[in-house]
């Protein structure tokens, strides 16, 4: 008996590109849509799927933890809340032309006034780490300060940015500020941020350990960012605000949160209330008087809740906004 005809280089080669187990392995080797064999595609275009190109999926669990694990950095010494920087880049920005063109606009032109490059550099390093990571976050923006929103409602909406770009605004909310709160203190010191941070450092939060020089800029940054953004107020002695969220920063919250996470039941208890101060009970009152103000469609009975918004994305319902705000009373 002869032995098995040993398969030609080119038998072999379409063999190992067209099979399934080949797709399965691809683990996108340069960058989206570029497969491994690029002659495949071509030879046999219809053993390809779309799916073999489309980016991993990552799980809601999966991307918490990766958020609660994020280290804390020390830019908000440098920047702050950057309010006015913010407000004068988005009044200026065009949409006809992409972020990058954008931003390279301002570091040409100087919209700002700065007096160094480097520190306009810094001011747009952080504006692209807090309001460009998320396409559907920057069109909306441009659309609410160029609308000319209320600035209660426009400050509250950027500081919930800035808490979902830098976690160690948020953590100091969450766990220093609410409590004392809920305690009710209102007093705050740079000395009531000092002992969380250097427990922080301990638990290895951070990526270096911080000096304690560090640390007291830091806390100071941060009374000073939190007071611009109207959690806290006070010029030398900084006191907490009462619990405020305005309407039209609240309906524009809850898109966000609905579009990111689809369960409405559990909407109410997102611990990114508590960044305002806003329990469970008060969300809900926020969700009624929003339907009554026509921001939003909410209905509640019992364990049933439908919520519906009049948009279907965060730029479209950011229009709705500015018209609603445009039709208030003393605009």
């Amino acid at each position: 008996m002869f032995p098995p005809r040993r398969a030609s280089r080119e038998h072999r080669d379409s063999r190992l590109c067209s099979a399934p187990r080949f797709l399965r392995r691809t683990s996108y080797p340069r960058r989206y849509g570029e497969l491994a064999c690029p002659d495949s595609p071509a030879r046999f275009p219809w053993r390809y799927k779309v799916e073999a190109t489309m980016p991993p999926r990552v799980s809601r669990r999966r991307r918490a933890h990766e958020d609660a694990q994020r280290p804390y950095s020390c830019k908000i010494i440098k920047a702050g809340s950057l309010l006015a920087e913010t407000k004068a880049i988005l009044l200026h920005w065009d949409k006809t032309r992409s972020p990058q063109a954008n931003l390279e606009c301002v570091l040409r032109q100087n919209w700002l006034g700065k007096s160094s490059r480097a520190r306009l550099r810094h001011i747009l390093s952080v504006f692209r780490q807090r309001y460009l990571v998320e396409p559907s976050v920057l069109p909306a923006l441009v659309i609410l300060v160029q609308g000319r929103l209320p600035a209660t409602a426009l400050d509250r909406i950027l500081f919930f940015h800035t808490a979902q770009a830098d976690p160690l605004v948020a953590d100091v909310v969450r766990h220093v500020l609410l409590p004392q709160a809920q305690c009710g203190l209102v007093e705050v010191s740079v000395g009531d941020l000092l002992g969380p941070l250097r427990a922080w450092v301990a638990q290895g939060r951070m990526v270096r350990p911080w000096s304690e020089y560090t640390l007291r800029r830091v806390a100071q940054g941060l009374l000073a960012a939190l007071r611009d953004f109207g959690i806290l107020q006070g010029v030398n002695k900084k006191r907490l605000q009462p619990a405020y969220l305005p309407l039209a920063a609240f309906a524009y919250i809850a898109y966000y949160l609905h579009q990111r996470h689809r369960a409405v039941a559990q909407l109410v208890r997102r611990p990114d209330w508590q960044l305002f101060f806003l329990t469970p009970d008060a969300v809900e009152r926020a969700f009624f008087a929003a339907h009554q103000e026509g921001y939003l469609e909410y209905y509640a009975a019992g364990s049933v809740v439908r919520l519906t918004f009049p948009a279907t994305s965060l730029e479209e319902y950011a229009h709705v906004l500015v018209e609603r705000a445009a039709q208030a009373p003393g605009r």
